[in-house]
């Protein structure tokens, strides 16, 4: 059999909970909102598009002309040095010619050539809707404030101060992307007259640029004259000063370079060739000394030949030929007749006589060398000397040429000055006679075929946009302050505990007003049977079909199915609050288990405010405080209803009870509940509510389980949360919470599956009645 868990408290931590949110989640939190607040939102939008459709019908169509203008301020410049290619170079000169087509300049030129000042349109235009809401913040504006728009027109008419400030508030200039254009748009009630203004602002821009360029040329050559005077003076005593210190220093100027440096360079030369000369015949000379330094050079050896000199020599080669002839001859005739024939003795005299005619002339040779290694000597030191001389005297030229290095920096920069300047000077006598300017117009303005404003598709769907986002905005803020109880999900998560029935909304009839109770014994042996004249507490045996007797079963399910855990004989309703219809659920249970066979006895122990008491037995004597008290036995205090046998104690409180909570709490409350308990299957009471005042607490000894009764869409959770938390002994022994008055439509919008689960069509294949 099913189980009831003992419910947490609310002061104990729940239970973690997964903060991922399934798409399928998502998708009915939006759909639960949208249903939730969807007349919100539509009465948002319908209101937006009112507003929007009073706006076209009010503003005056208007109809914007539109003229392209072309900048390049990389032509014509006067001092432009490199071209202007840098981006943002470049978007700080197009900005720098928007402010100047907005300037009061241009939009004067425009109200005088078109004497806007006598135009209506421009002297007293229509303010529209836009304008009347922009108007009137004006006039609540303290006096002295500055306007948003405020400007001062250069003329004191105030028809062209009135004209001028229409045409700057009615146009615009931007630039086209990140181009050289502009574009110029004006917004009239006149499609002629906007094109009209639109090509009026290009012509006067490019009329004041052409303006402001041939007085810039006229005013910089003027200037450039006279600095061209004094440049052409300063040159020339440049020049002058140079050639006066050459004068005074003897310098020369050969081609370019000074005469000092020429010779030193020819100088340099002419040494290091000396140098080399002297070298070689020093080496030359060396090399006979060292042939010569032998007594007997042999003629026939390679050492003689490596003289330069011998290989050119006639007598020296004839006498080697001679020698190696007969060196020949001696050798060979040694072989053939000895070593000491008279013969070879003879050849042998010969070869030493060339021997030493061979020394002879290598001598004059040697004799020939050291001369010529004397001359290049002397030659030599010559040149050093004549070098040396030449660089003390540079020494003193260098210093020379300092100064002379400055005067000629000077002379040329005054002479690259002056042609730079008289190069400038005559392109802006050019342009003074034939002046250019940078802008040029490319698309000339022409009347609009369509009107531009108001766009009434556009105006309606930006209106619905702007009333769905506001209407989700007022809704997001219900959502978030409506902290009632809707759901019984919320009764879940916030109470901890079961929400074991949802009670719709039921329409009973008024409640008579009850006539004035009679006293005394007499009135206690007239019938005691229950009244009948409000409906709404015999709905359960009027309308057994019902939604409403449906949720009341359950209620009695949930009571059984606890009876297995503890006894459940006796169950206490009560509410956070008055009016959350309590007593009504007492009744409603109790008139259900008499119905189903079982024995109830009802008893209304709200004796702060007995309603249930007034609403069953208006003409009741006497009831539980004369019970309590002695005064009547329980039998003469017991109200019925013949047809269910529903046992009723009403209490009949004749002046308001201070001390109602220490009656409640006494012995003979508690004896009356015991005999209850013998005599009856089930014991319902209805309990005053439990924020007002504490006569529930009082009871907690005497009640099984309580039924806590929170009004659908009305009772706040916080009240309930303060009031359950303040009465531990109602909450520990809570059978569960009944949500009542629920409206079942608008339950939908907060819990979509459980408003299908009790929708009428599948309640009707059960009987349904509603």
């Amino acid at each position: 059999m099913l189980q009831f868990s003992k419910p947490r408290l609310a002061i104990e931590p729940s239970l973690p909970v997964s903060e991922t949110v399934s798409p399928a989640e998502l998708y009915a939190m939006l759909v639960g909102f949208a249903r939730r607040q969807l007349p919100t939102i539509g009465f948002a939008i319908a209101m937006a598009l009112l507003l929007g459709g009073l706006y076209i019908v009010v503003t005056p169509a208007s109809y914007v002309g539109q003229a392209l203008l072309v900048i390049d301020t990389r032509k014509g410049q006067l001092f432009q040095q490199q071209p202007l290619s840098d981006l943002s170079i470049d978007s700080a000169t197009v900005d720098t010619q928007i402010a100047v087509l907005t300037s009061e300049n241009i939009a004067l030129a425009v109200v005088k050539k078109l004497n806007l000042d006598k135009d209506k349109e421009f002297t007293s235009p229509r303010a529209g809707l836009m304008g009347t809401i922009t108007g009137f913040a004006k006039l609540l504006l303290p006096p002295g404030a500055p306007t948003p728009a405020a400007t001062t027109a250069p003329a004191d008419d105030p028809l062209v101060r009135s004209a001028l400030g229409t045409l700057q508030s009615h146009m615009w200039v931007r630039r086209v992307g990140l181009t050289y254009a502009i574009e110029i748009g004006y917004q009239s009630l006149n499609p002629e007259r906007a094109a009209q203004v639109a090509n009026a602002i290009a012509d006067a821009y490019v009329d004041d640029a052409l303006e402001a360029k041939y007085e810039t040329t006229r005013r910089a050559g003027g200037w450039m004259q006279d600095r061209l005077k004094e440049l052409r003076e300063q040159s020339a005593d440049a020049e002058r000063a140079v050639v006066d210190f050459k004068a005074r220093h003897n310098i020369v100027d050969t081609g370019g370079r000074l005469m000092n440096e020429q010779q030193l360079t020819e100088l340099n030369t002419a040494l290091i060739q000396g140098r080399a000369t002297t070298a070689e015949a020093k080496a030359r000379l060396e090399r006979v000394q060292q042939i010569l330094s032998n007594d007997n050079p042999d003629p026939a050896s390679s050492a003689t030949a490596t003289v330069t000199d011998t290989l050119h020599n006639e007598v020296i080669t004839k006498l080697r030929q001679q020698y190696l002839d007969l060196a020949a001859k001696e050798s060979d005739w040694s072989t053939r007749y000895g070593a000491k024939h008279l013969a070879v003795i003879n050849l042998r005299n010969q070869m030493q006589e060339i021997r030493h005619s061979i020394v002879d002339e290598l001598r004059r040779i040697a004799e020939t060398y050291k001369s010529d290694y004397e001359i290049a000597k002397s030659r030599q030191e010559s040149i050093q000397s004549s070098l040396d001389t030449i660089v003390s005297q540079s020494q003193t030229m260098n210093e020379a040429q300092v100064t002379l290095h400055n005067l000629e920096s000077s002379a040329q920069t005054f002479r690259t000055l002056y042609d730079n300047f008289l190069q400038r000077y005559m392109e802006s006598v050019q342009q003074q006679s034939f002046p250019i300017t940078d802008a040029r117009l490319i698309t000339h303005a022409t009347p609009p075929t369509g009107k531009n404003s108001p766009r009434s598709t556009m105006v309606l769907i930006l209106a619905a946009f702007g009333g769905l986002m506001v209407g989700v905005g007022i809704g997001l803020f219900r959502e978030i302050s409506d902290q009632v109880f809707r759901t019984a999900t919320q009764v879940e998560e916030r109470l901890n505990t079961d929400c074991i029935a949802l009670l719709p909304i039921v329409k009973g009839g008024s409640l008579s007003p009850a006539p004035p109770q009679a006293d005394g014994v007499g009135a206690s042996t007239a019938p005691r049977t229950l009244s009948r004249r409000d409906r709404l507490l015999w709905t359960v045996a009027e309308a057994p079909f019902s939604r409403f007797a449906e949720s009341i079963r359950s209620l009695r399910v949930a009571a059984d199915l606890n009876n297995d855990a503890k006894p459940c004989k006796v169950i206490a309703i009560t509410s956070s609050l008055p009016g959350e219809g309590k007593s009504t659920v007492a009744m409603a249970l109790a008139q259900l288990i008499c119905l189903g066979g079982a024995r109830a006895i009802l008893v209304d122990c709200d004796l702060r405010n007995p309603s249930l008491s007034r609403r069953l037995a208006p003409k009741a004597a006497s009831g539980l405080l004369d019970v309590l008290y002695g005064k009547v036995p329980i039998e003469h205090a017991i109200w019925t209803e013949p047809a269910s046998t529903l046992a009723f104690i009403p209490a009949v409180v004749r002046s308001p009870l201070a001390h109602s909570s220490d009656i409640l709490a006494s012995d003979e409350t508690r004896r009356l509940f015991e005999r209850l308990r013998a005599s009856f299957d089930y014991v319902i009471v209805d309990l005053s509510p439990l924020a007002p005042v504490v006569d529930v607490r009082a009871m907690t000894h005497l009640v099984d389980s309580f039924v806590f009764v929170i009004e659908w869409g009305r009772t706040r959770i916080g009240i309930v949360e303060q009031a359950l938390s303040g009465a531990r002994g109602v909450y520990e022994n809570l059978l569960g919470v009944v949500l009542n008055k629920v409206d079942m439509d608008k339950l939908g919008r907060y819990e979509h599956q459980r408003a299908d689960y009790y929708h009428s069509r599948y309640y009707a294949e059960y009987g349904d009645v509603d």
